[in-house]
């Protein structure tokens, strides 16, 4: 199949709450969508270290610790702060306690390419929580934005997954349905 030169725009962002099961082995929730992208932002998290000997560059290594990001959208989703967040739904007022615990999730997202679209899924989010506030409105109205910093840590030594352009169509096709991670883990024959 042939690939995607460039790469553009953001949509389709879905998040899926997980546990980690007895055997190690994360059990991941059906995703769920978070609507109204505006931007994703993942810098690599990780060192590089270098030895000296020799008067040179003798041996050098580089740490993969994940990725720093953040999430822009529309609005934060009342499911998103009860699901994630531990945000509280008390007597139809939604509650922020000091003592909620974040819950961490996998990220799927994807960009538009010249070719097909790219896929893409973060294993191990933990979400900070979003600041607020507004501003007035002037003569036009220019919406507000919710944004989320996270650390998108290492699961089981997978970091992230990306579909390319021999990703089977089954696959591909369900990346919403389900979080690929029996995918990730067993040797698929190449087609």
């Amino acid at each position: 199949m042939k690939e995607n030169r460039l790469t553009y725009g953001l949509k389709n962002v879905h998040y899926a709450p997980f546990e980690i099961g007895a055997d190690g082995i994360p059990v991941f929730e059906k995703p769920m969508k978070y609507p109204g992208a505006v931007e994703i932002t993942n810098d690599a998290k990780g060192d590089a270290t270098e030895f000296f000997a020799d008067d040179t560059t003798y041996f050098v290594t580089v740490s993969n610790q994940g990725y720093e990001g953040a999430y822009t959208a529309a609005e934060t989703p009342e499911d998103f702060r009860i699901k994630v967040l531990g945000e509280t739904l008390i007597n139809g007022l939604l509650v922020e306690k000091t003592s909620a615990k974040i819950k961490p999730v996998a990220l799927l997202f994807e960009f538009d390419g010249d070719v097909k679209a790219t896929r893409h899924a973060l294993l191990n989010v933990t979400f900070n929580r979003p600041g607020f506030g507004s501003k007035t409105k002037e003569s036009s109205i220019e919406p507000n934005t919710k944004e989320l910093s996270y650390i998108a840590a290492p699961l089981n030594e997978l970091t992230k997954i990306s579909t390319s352009g021999v990703t089977p169509e089954e696959i591909y096709n369900n990346w919403f349905e389900e979080v690929q991670y029996e995918a990730m883990t067993t040797t698929i024959p190449t087609p």
